[in-house]
C-alpha cells in the first residue's frame, strides 16, 4: 500500500484536495487490490473550505511514519488567491511548516531511493518552499505566484508554463485542475498507464498533459477524446499487445462494424486501428528495450515477435 497523506489547512481549495483524492480512489476501484490509503491530516481536526463547506475529521499531523507502507506521499494543497504574508504568519501554516522541516523533510531527503514523495498543488509549492524543501530543485506552481516563488525558494529552478515538474521525489504542479494531472501521472508510474487511463475515462479527463515526455506513450497520447466503444477496443489492445488484432476482433469489441471501427478511429484518433496497434507494440518494445532488455525479449513482450521484425518496425516508426 501507498499512504498518501493530504495536508489539509484553514481554506484548502476543495477541488485541489477532491480532484487528486478522488483519482486514487478510482485507481483503487480499477486495481484488483487497493493501492492507495488516504489520509486527511492537519494541525486543525475542523477547517472551512474554499467554498465554505467544513471539512471535518482531520487527523493530526503524523509524528512518524507507518513502516509497512511501500512508499509514503505528503501532498500539500494550495490555497485561494496570492499568499500574503498575514495567511504565511497564521498558526496552522506555522505549524505545518514546522512539521514539514522537523518530521517529513529527513525522511524526503535523505536519499533519493527513499520510498518517499511530496506532491505539491498551486499554493502548496509555497508551503514547501518556506520549509526548505526546493533547494536546489525543479518546481512550478501556479502562474500567478511563480515570482513569489522564486523569492521564498532563490535556489530552486522555477520553470513556468507547465502542468507539472517532476524532480526526484518532489513534483510540484500548477494548480486546481493540474493536481488531477499531476495524480493521474503517478497512477501510471506506480500502477500501470491502462490503470491511468481508466481513472481518466472514469473522471472525463484528458491524459495527455504532463511533462514533456508524458506524450511518448501512445497508451496515453491517443486517449484524449470521449467515445466509449474506442476506449473498449484501446482497453483491450493495451491489456494484450501480443494478440493478433485483426480488425474483425477489434470491431466486435466495440460492437461495430470493421468501416464504421475505421471512420471512428480516424476521427477521433487520428490513426487506423491497426497504426495504432502498432503504436501501441512500439511503445512497449522501446520501453522494454530503455530497461536493457534484449530485442528478442522486448519482441516478445510486444507481439512484435522477432528481433528483426522489431527493429524493422520500429525504424518504420521512427
Amino acid at each position: 500500500m501507498i499512504d498518501v497523506f493530504f495536508v489539509v489547512l484553514p481554506n484548502t481549495v476543495l477541488l485541489d484536495l477532491a480532484g487528486p483524492a478522488e483519482a486514487f480512489r478510482i485507481a483503487n476501484q480499477a486495481l484488483a487490490e487497493p493501492k492507495f490509503r488516504l489520509h486527511f491530516v492537519g494541525p486543525q481536526r475542523e477547517v472551512d473550505s474554499s467554498v465554505g463547506v467544513g471539512i471535518s475529521n482531520i487527523e493530526p499531523l503524523p509524528v512518524s511514519f507507518s513502516k509497512t507502507a511501500e512508499q509514503t506521499w505528503v501532498v500539500l494543497l494550495g490555497l485561494p488567491g496570492l499568499v500574503s504574508s498575514k495567511v504565511m504568519q497564521q498558526m496552522a501554516w506555522h505549524k505545518t511548516r514546522a512539521w514539514l522541516s522537523k518530521v517529513f523533510a529527513p525522511q524526503l531527503l535523505k536519499n533519493e531511493q527513499a520510498n518517499f514523495k511530496l506532491l505539491t498543488v498551486c499554493v502548496g509549492a509555497l508551503l514547501a518552499a518556506d520549509a526548505g524543501l526546493f533547494s536546489n530543485r525543479q518546481c512550478t506552481t501556479h502562474h500567478e505566484l511563480l515570482g513569489q516563488l522564486q523569492t521564498m525558494a532563490p535556489n530552486a529552478k522555477v520553470i513556468s508554463n507547465r502542468v507539472f515538474v517532476e524532480d526526484g521525489p518532489i513534483f510540484s504542479s500548477a494548480g486546481i485542475t493540474a493536481g488531477i494531472d499531476l495524480a493521474l501521472h503517478l497512477i501510471a508510474k506506480t500502477c500501470n498507464a491502462a490503470i491511468a487511463s481508466k481513472v481518466a475515462q472514469t473522471m472525463v479527463a484528458f491524459t495527455r498533459r504532463g511533462p514533456l515526455d508524458a506524450e511518448l506513450s501512445p497508451l496515453l497520447k491517443y486517449r484524449d477524446h470521449l467515445h466509449p466503444a474506442i476506449h473498449r477496443v484501446q482497453d483491450a489492445v493495451c491489456a494484450d499487445p501480443k494478440a493478433n488484432w485483426t480488425s474483425a476482433d477489434m470491431a466486435k469489441i466495440g460492437f461495430l462494424t470493421e468501416r464504421h471501427l475505421l471512420r471512428l478511429f480516424t476521427d477521433h484518433v487520428g490513426l487506423t486501428p491497426r497504426d495504432f496497434v502498432q503504436n501501441v507494440r512500439c511503445a512497449i518494445a522501446e520501453h522494454a528495450l530503455s530497461k536493457g532488455l534484449s530485442a528478442a525479449k522486448a519482441a516478445d513482450l510486444s507481439g512484435l515477435q522477432t528481433a528483426r521484425r522489431l527493429r524493422d518496425t520500429l525504424a518504420r516508426h521512427r
